[in-house]
């Protein structure tokens, strides 16, 4: 039977590829989204399909339908988005955990939480294991986030204990590729926007802080084995890619790639923003059988080639 399955924040950059993934398998998709972060745009393309629905829906209200499966993607995950309204942010993750986890304990569905490699804070282990608790500092800017995503983690494991509720905690990192906002605010997407219109590019500290760039569809593909473990499978489980890069090499490689005449220019760095990020994947690769395959280089491509048609969408729109 085809399962029924509820995607929040599915109108976002990767739950509009996870609701795409699951009805190329077969399965009836509700997404869900308010819209902060995500965009309708984004699935505009599958609205009519005969086992998709839309809800807009904040998660921070109670959700009554019957469902088989839930991924809980819904959060602004930028600093940008996350710091403009911090209490909605930690309400979203906290209120929004709690809305789900009961309409899951209610349905008897399986449910997923899109968890973050932010609940290690500014680690002083690397690489990053599941078993680190992290070093978060809970009163900072990037706290209303990084606080959120742990009591979220915290009310997962306690429905598990006490309800016996089937589980599944994935902890993501860095991830990029089509359909991110173009004003996300993240690395990624902002080193691609400035290249391609030939602004400086800019780099907050020296440029040797590092992270762990993961495909979007890789990522995808990881959420999905996840929640097709077997139920003693609970996480957490990091997901990301573990080859690592300074955010310099990075700017180095968009401005290559891009062929842009963009200069690189330094900026202070941000209160609390990690200077090391890359997980160990051992548990992903050994529970799930999962490993990125697409490698920096050819998923920039890809999300350049995105990124570059809403730049001519959008002079096209100015020059009428």
């Amino acid at each position: 039977m085809n399962k029924r399955i509820l995607i929040t924040g599915g109108a976002g950059f990767l739950g509009s590829h996870l609701c795409e993934r699951l009805l190329q398998r077969g399965d009836e998709v509700l997404c869900v989204d308010n819209y902060f972060t995500g965009t309708r745009r984004n699935v505009e393309h599958l609205i009519g399909h005969p086992r998709f629905e839309l809800m807009r829906h904040d998660v921070c209200f109670p959700l009554y339908v019957e469902v088989d499966e839930i991924y809980n993607l819904a959060c602004p995950a930028s600093p940008v988005h996350y710091q403009h309204d911090p209490v909605q942010t930690t309400k979203t993750s906290v209120h929004g955990a709690i809305n789900m986890l009961g309409l899951a304990k209610r349905t008897n569905a399986k449910i997923l939480q899109a968890s973050t490699s932010e609940v290690y804070g500014d680690p002083v282990v690397h690489p990053q294991t599941e078993d680190y608790w992290g070093n978060v500092n809970p009163i900072g800017i990037r706290s209303c986030y990084d606080e959120g995503k742990r009591c979220a983690e915290t009310l997962f494991f306690d429905y598990w204990r006490q309800h016996q509720l089937r589980i599944k905690v994935l902890r993501i990192f860095n991830t990029y590729g089509p359909s991110m906002h173009p004003n996300d605010g993240r690395v990624v997407s902002n080193f691609v926007m400035q290249a391609l219109q030939n602004q400086d590019i800019t780099i907050y500290g020296d440029g040797s802080q590092t992270r762990s760039f993961c495909y979007r569809d890789d990522l995808v593909e990881a959420m999905i084995r996840m929640m097709d473990t077997s139920d003693d499978i609970t996480g957490p489980i990091n997901v990301g890619n573990p080859n690592e890069f300074t955010i310099r090499e990075l700017a180095e490689i968009v401005i290559e790639l891009t062929g842009s005449s963009s200069k690189i220019i330094n900026k202070p760095l941000p209160q609390d923003d990690p200077t090391q990020r890359k997980p160990d994947i051992s548990k992903a690769t050994s529970e799930l059988s999962w490993s990125p395959t697409v490698q920096i280089r050819e998923g920039l491509v890809k999300t350049i080639e995105y990124f570059e048609n809403i730049v001519r969408n959008e002079s096209a729109e100015n020059t009428n």
